[in-house]
């Protein structure tokens, strides 16, 4: 079986890399590493059965004799994509309609990697796939929710209109190695934060909650996604059900980190939903997924992998890995 990952260099696209190559696929990775670096994939190169091309899925691609097309490929952290709000919005709107039509072509699988951003700042929770969101279209984050709203609505069309096969998988926050530590998003700087000593920033009061996914898991329930005959083209949520407060995140890192950082809270950033925790029911169902990583333990192996990050930054020029 031969699969093409665009966003195959990022963060999640990195580790489905890994695990499709374990289950036997080859594997094509494409990326413009617009906000990721070779690095990721770096032990992946020259390895049988993996190629990766440089390519902008804004531009059309003809590749014959593809399986599976999984489209991953869009900024994720509110810096990189509130940096680039044109660049995130065509991503997912002309990027996923290319990468839809090469699908249509070699009668492919298609998923789409969407994410729980498509429901704002809810206020139905936990959020099932039913709800339709509260999303502000004109906010710094819209260009990102608006985008794989959008990008949703493409598949579904596709779906509809050319019977294409197609997964909508709605990703909820996920943390592991590899994430990048300029990241932004809220694991990334509480653990680099506390590895330094330095005070851990909250926006808001720390009572905002996420609901944490260790990578391993959520690869595992894109491939199972991928792979079932038993799902259609309706979303499916894919996250941890581990609610947690932004403030008992920070305790646990710095605990866990044996960190003398102190708490430093500042305004709430706009927009930013207060309350995320999917209901996972249609995947526990029809796909048979669960996390079964505890919060604590891939927070363990997060803390490892950062740590050593550091260690060699302080051994040597390079910068981290981006």
């Amino acid at each position: 079986m031969k699969a093409l990952i665009a966003g195959g260099a990022g963060f999640i696209g990195s580790h489905l890399c890994r695990l499709l190559l374990a289950k036997g696929f080859e594997v094509i990775c494409v990326d413009n590493l617009m906000t990721s670096t070779l690095d990721s994939i770096a032990t992946l190169m020259g390895r049988k059965g993996f190629h990766f091309i440089k390519h902008d899925i804004r531009v059309p691609l003809a590749i014959g004799g593809i399986d599976y097309v999984f489209n991953l490929a869009s900024p994720a952290s509110p810096i990189h994509y509130q940096k680039r709000p044109i660049d995130t919005l065509i991503i997912n709107g002309t990027g996923t309609y290319e990468l839809l039509k090469l699908a249509v072509d070699n009668k492919a699988r298609f998923l789409l990697a969407s994410t729980s951003e498509v429901y704002g700042d809810p206020k139905l929770h936990p959020q099932p796939e039913q709800y339709w969101g509260n999303v502000n279209p004109v906010g710094v984050r819209s260009c990102y929710d608006e985008g794989k709203r959008f990008a949703e609505s493409l598949t579904t069309a596709f779906s509809n209109e050319y019977s294409l096969d197609t997964r909508i998988v709605r990703i909820f926050n996920t943390y592991g190695p590899f994430m990048r530590p300029d990241d932004g998003r809220v694991i990334p700087n509480f653990v680099n934060q506390a590895l330094k000593g330095r005070p851990m920033t909250i926006y808001g009061d720390g009572l905002r909650t996420r609901s944490l996914c260790f990578i391993d898991d959520l690869v595992r329930g894109l491939y199972l996604a991928a792979i079932s005959d038993s799902i259609d083209v309706k979303p499916i949520n894919i996250g941890s059900g581990d609610e947690r407060t932004l403030l008992e995140l920070a305790n646990l890192i710095k605990a866990l980190v044996g960190s003398s950082s102190d708490l430093k809270f500042l305004p709430a950033l706009e927009d930013e939903p207060t309350k995320r925790k999917p209901d996972i029911t249609r995947a526990k169902q029809a796909l048979g997924w669960e996390p079964l990583t505890s919060l604590e333990e891939g927070l363990a192996v997060t803390i490892a992998w950062f740590s050593e990050l550091r260690s060699l930054k302080e051994e040597t020029t390079h910068e981290y890995p981006r």
